[in-house]
């Protein structure tokens, strides 16, 4: 027996070595712009930019390893957006907290997830989420994967009247060719092509070199920057100060539900959880999670979380943790092959983030529709992902709904403790943080 197989089990999860090698790059391929868009945000700081693309890849890699191997999954990891620009913009520049005591809130955050996890507080969490609000969740997570796309090919763009609107189409180059990128996948798709996402993304960055929009750089390999000026530059002189606790409990706060709601999203679309609805190896993956944010701050990058984005790869057959492997191999190879990685345009990766969320909204389906204590609570996770731009928001407007609405009607027999405690959690958070 191969080693694939042996460690990964891939016949038993109806996958092969190709199929995965194929999930993982995919994978790889929408999530690559993490790698200059992380570091151009924390660089906002003072941190050197090329220190932090490395400490970026690096992180990546180490918890997307570990996300196959303590789980099987195939999902990966990175430093989160949203966290890094809370890191970057309202900690380090809005409170003038400098970024090593940042860094250093986003260790202790790891180390209260790692305990966190050991208890199995975690993995209760994540199963005890309804069946139908965990429909709700992926969808939402579809829906803010489809938005997100939009956005980085132009197609939808700011409106200081409606928030949001449709952007300027005509000589709009990049949302052009984003489009015909979103019809060639389709079309692709339809055709059971594998592989399909990746060669939309692969076209329509060969037809933005032929443009002229996308430039070849001077050489394919560059020798990696030193990591030396933000590994392990921690601060201690506030931890006895409120403020730092606070930061603390924010960061674990918006990196717990990101993680949990990615987790159940993503593997409820394909098709991980069990009969039950659970998910089987939950422990191993929100350990991936924990251990992987505070090795991120100690190599001087903000916390790592799980990426919607690998729900790409599961769109191309990805099932076990060696589409992950793929993705961590990836992400070591980049800080040496940077200048390739950073060839591949917002606009070529827009249409298969637009296809992932068409397939992960196709689950609402499944909802029940004739009970409005199961159908509003998984709709407000849905809309409330997009419009407040975070996952986290998402599964809060969930739990609140469905605690409330279970009460109201007298089904609070149906809803676990945690739920409740989840319930009260929010609401305290929203009042007082």
């Amino acid at each position: 027996m191969s080693f694939p197989e042996r460690q990964f089990r891939l016949r038993e999860n109806h996958t092969t070595v190709k199929t995965e090698l194929i999930a993982g790059l995919t994978t790889f391929m929408t999530m690559a712009y993490i790698i200059f868009v992380n570091p151009g945000i924390l660089s906002q700081t003072g941190m050197p930019f090329d220190s932090l693309m490395v400490a970026t890849c690096l992180s990546a890699a180490l918890s997307t390893f570990l996300m196959a191997f303590l789980a099987n999954y195939p999902i990966a990891l990175a430093p989160g957006m949203g966290l890094n620009a809370f890191f970057a913009f309202s900690v380090v520049i809005g409170m003038k907290v400098p970024w090593r005591v940042a860094l250093f809130a986003v260790f202790v955050e790891g180390i209260l997830f790692i305990a966190l996890t050991l208890t199995k507080l975690r993995e209760e969490i994540v199963n005890t989420i309804p069946k139908t609000l965990k429909i709700g969740i992926a969808s939402g997570i579809g829906l803010f994967i489809a938005f997100i796309g939009l956005q980085g090919a132009g197609i939808i763009v700011h409106n200081d009247a409606t928030l949001v609107t449709l952007g300027k189409l005509r000589n709009n180059v990049p949302a052009l060719l984003a489009l015909c990128g979103l019809a060639l996948i389709i079309v692709l798709e339809c055709f059971r092509v594998t592989g399909a996402l990746l060669i939309g993304i692969a076209a329509i960055t060969a037809v933005s070199v032929g443009l002229g929009m996308v430039s070849l750089p001077a050489t394919f390999v560059s020798r990696p920057p030193s990591l030396a000026p933000i590994f392990w530059q921690f601060d201690f002189s506030m931890i006895s100060n409120l403020n730092f606790w606070v930061i603390v409990f924010t960061f674990f706060f918006v990196d717990f539900f990101d993680t949990v709601g990615t987790l159940v999203g993503v593997c409820n679309r394909s098709g991980l959880l069990d009969s039950r609805g659970r998910l089987p190896n939950a422990r191993g993956a929100l350990l991936a999670d924990a251990i992987g944010t505070v090795a991120g701050a100690v190599l001087g990058t903000s916390t790592v979380t799980s990426y919607a984005e690998s729900a790409s790869g599961i769109a191309q057959g990805g099932r076990t943790g060696l589409a992950s492997i793929v993705t961590g191999v990836l992400f070591v190879l980049a800080i040496f092959f940077s200048p390739i990685v950073g060839m591949v345009p917002p606009h070529a990766t827009a249409p298969a983030l637009v296809v992932v969320g068409i397939y992960m909204m196709a689950g609402l389906r499944d909802l029940n529709y004739e009970d409005w204590t199961e159908l509003v609570p998984a709709m407000l996770s849905f809309f409330m992902m997009p419009l407040a731009y975070s996952i986290a928001t998402g599964i809060e407007f969930g739990i609140v709904s469905c605690v409330v609405l279970k009460l109201l009607t007298g089904k609070w027999k149906n809803v676990s403790w945690l739920m409740y405690g989840l319930a009260v959690l929010f609401i305290l958070k929203e009042a007082f943080v």
